[in-house]
């Protein structure tokens, strides 16, 4: 009886086998069923219903004055489409020193509310000092408080310090935070802290461990925060609408309020000043929607 052997090199059939093919497949790749391509579709119609009220304000702006008050549906007006809305705007105010103070007190409300934030949180992360459950227990209850409760201290505040009428005014109401502080406060607590005792063992101080160690690894919520509170700034009326009068130190929502406003309801102006004061966001949005994904999924909204 002779008995054969196989060479490494050689390969071995087994019937039935043989000729079926190989899937391989990536990590984190799953196959596209029945229930993507349901979910696919809704997300699809959530996005054309968020998109279509911007698309037609745009529309509204290319329309002349009598086609925009005319109640006709139609996207394009009769006259066709036209720039007279955008270039009154642009001509009736000063809307590019407008835009300068918005980016001004937004850049300024961002890195301060990021600084003190990020510094809150690291210490009720870390640190253990007496109040410290009850105090995060006030800022968690803090986050329910609508903060139109506090317009009317506030103003008194800002004008016993002389600070109505000035940039100061309009920046340090706005760098208080509390849900950012909550974030941010989540994300540390993932941070191991194993990291933090071998640096320390180094001979690294509190300040240089959270300098060095703990900011880098923060950076996609980092990021995330400051896009949020940044358009939060933009977009926020009501305050600067309080506490400016000046013309001059105005901000981009409230200045083209004031053009709207004294020359009375023109609906093809209001959608051109809604489409130009949205536009910052956008192009803010699309430069740096990686790291707004990339935070939120990896903050505590993220499941951790």
């Amino acid at each position: 009886m002779s008995t054969a052997t196989l060479s490494p090199t050689e390969a071995v059939t087994v019937p039935g086998r043989a000729d079926r093919p190989k899937h391989t497949r990536k990590p984190g790749h799953r196959p596209f069923g029945p229930l993507r391509v349901v979910a696919f579709l809704v997300l699809a119609l959530m996005a054309i219903g968020w998109l279509l009220p911007f698309l037609w304000a745009v529309a509204t702006g290319f329309k002349t004055e009598t086609d925009a008050a005319s109640g006709d549906p139609s996207w394009i007006g009769a006259s066709g489409p036209t720039t007279d809305a955008f270039t009154a705007i642009l001509s009736q105010g000063n809307v590019y020193l407008w835009a300068w103070n918005s980016l001004l007190t937004s850049v300024a409300i961002t890195v301060i509310t990021v600084a003190i934030s990020a510094l809150a949180a690291y210490a009720f992360s870390r640190l253990d000092f007496r109040g410290r459950r009850w105090l995060f227990v006030a800022i968690i209850a803090a986050i329910v408080v609508p903060p139109q409760v506090l317009i009317i201290p506030l103003f008194y505040e800002m004008l016993a310090f002389g600070m109505v009428d000035t940039y100061w005014g309009l920046i340090l109401p706005q760098v208080v935070a509390p849900a950012m502080v909550f974030i941010l406060k989540k994300f540390f607590d993932a941070i191991p802290i194993e990291l933090e005792d071998a640096a320390r063992v180094d001979g690294a101080s509190r300040f240089r461990i959270f300098w060095s160690i703990v900011l880098p690894l923060s950076r996609p919520i980092l990021a995330s925060v400051a896009i949020f509170v940044f358009i939060g700034a933009w977009n926020n009326f009501l305050w600067p609408f309080l506490v400016i009068n000046d013309t001059t130190l105005m901000t981009l929502p409230v200045g083209l309020q004031t053009v709207i406003s004294a020359y009375g309801v023109q609906y093809a102006q209001v959608m051109a000043q809604a489409v130009l004061a949205a536009l910052p966001l956008i192009a803010v949005f699309i430069v740096f929607q990686k790291q707004i994904v990339k935070g939120v999924a990896t903050s505590g909204f993220g499941g951790q």
